[in-house]
C-alpha cells in the first residue's frame, strides 16, 4: 500500500475551507506574538520592581485595576491556550491513527479547552480584590474598612 502526498500548491480535491493552511498560520502569527506578551510579562512581573518576591495579592490586584494588564493577560490567555490546544490536535492527528480514538481525544481537547478559556476570562474580567459584604477581618489591607 502506497500513500500520495499531494503538493502543498496542488489545488483541493474537495471544496471547503483549508482548515490545516489556517491551522499552520495560527501557530505562527500567534507564536511571534506570544514572544512578545510572555516576555513583556515575566519583564514586568520578574525584572521590575522587587522581583519574585514581590509577587502577592496585592500585586495581582494593583495590575488588575489598569484594563491594559486585563487584556494584556487575556490575550496572553486565548493565544496560548488556543495554540496550544492546536499543537495538541496536530499530535492527535499525527498518532491516533483509530478514528474513535481520534475523535474521542480531539473532542476531550476542545472541551478541556473551552472550559479553561472560559474560566480564565471569568478570573481575568470578575477579580476584585475588595468584595462588598466581605468580613473585614478577610479582606486585604489596603481594601477599605466598611
Amino acid at each position: 500500500m502506497s500513500v500520495t502526498i499531494d503538493s502543498p500548491r496542488a489545488p483541493r480535491r474537495t471544496g471547503g475551507v483549508n482548515w490545516e493552511k489556517w491551522g499552520w498560520l495560527y501557530m505562527r502569527v500567534s507564536g511571534a506574538l506570544l514572544v512578545v506578551l510572555i516576555f513583556g510579562h515575566l519583564i514586568v512581573n520578574l525584572v521590575v520592581g522587587e522581583g519574585v518576591k514581590a509577587i502577592d495579592f496585592a500585586f495581582v490586584a494593583g495590575k488588575y485595576a489598569s484594563p491594559f494588564w486585563m487584556i494584556w493577560d487575556f490575550a496572553m490567555l486565548w493565544l496560548a491556550l488556543i495554540h496550544g490546544a492546536n499543537g495538541m490536535r496536530t499530535l492527535v492527528n499525527d498518532y491516533a491513527a483509530n478514528p474513535t480514538v481520534n475523535k474521542v481525544l480531539k473532542f476531550a481537547l476542545a472541551g478541556s479547552t473551552a472550559v479553561l478559556l472560559l474560566l480564565g476570562t471569568l478570573v481575568i474580567f470578575t477579580f476584585d480584590p475588595c468584595p462588598a459584604g466581605a468580613s473585614a477581618d478577610l479582606l486585604p489591607s489596603f481594601c477599605p474598612v466598611p
